[in-house]
């Protein structure tokens, strides 16, 4: 499956669009991990267990995204892009979407 954030693919056509697709994962940290994370957010620096969570995160919501795509019989999937939003206090959205295109 070729993932693309660009409208196109280089070489290939676009022969049909079948649609948007989208993956989408919910993350929480524990209750001790949120602790440290206080503590470091206010000496400064990188606060590993959140960008850990957020790599995670990133790589489930976008093998969601695939897989839909290749459910629709997809080649590709462009214009693809990354979203946040918190859920609730603890809680934040990770949401990956793009187009679903078959390719000549």
């Amino acid at each position: 499956m070729i993932v693309t954030t660009t409208e196109n693919v280089p070489g290939k056509q676009v022969i049909e669009s079948l649609g948007i697709v989208r993956g989408s994962t919910v993350r929480s940290k524990h209750f001790g991990r949120d602790i440290m994370a206080g503590l470091k957010g206010m000496v400064g620096g990188e606060i590993r267990g959140y960008t850990e969570l957020m790599i995670d995160a990133r790589e489930e919501a976008h093998a969601r995204m695939v897989d839909e795509a290749r459910k629709l019989g997809a080649d590709a999937v462009v214009n693809v892009r990354f979203m946040t939003s918190m859920v609730a206090a603890t809680m934040s959205e990770l949401l990956a979407y793009g187009t679903a295109v078959r390719l000549a």
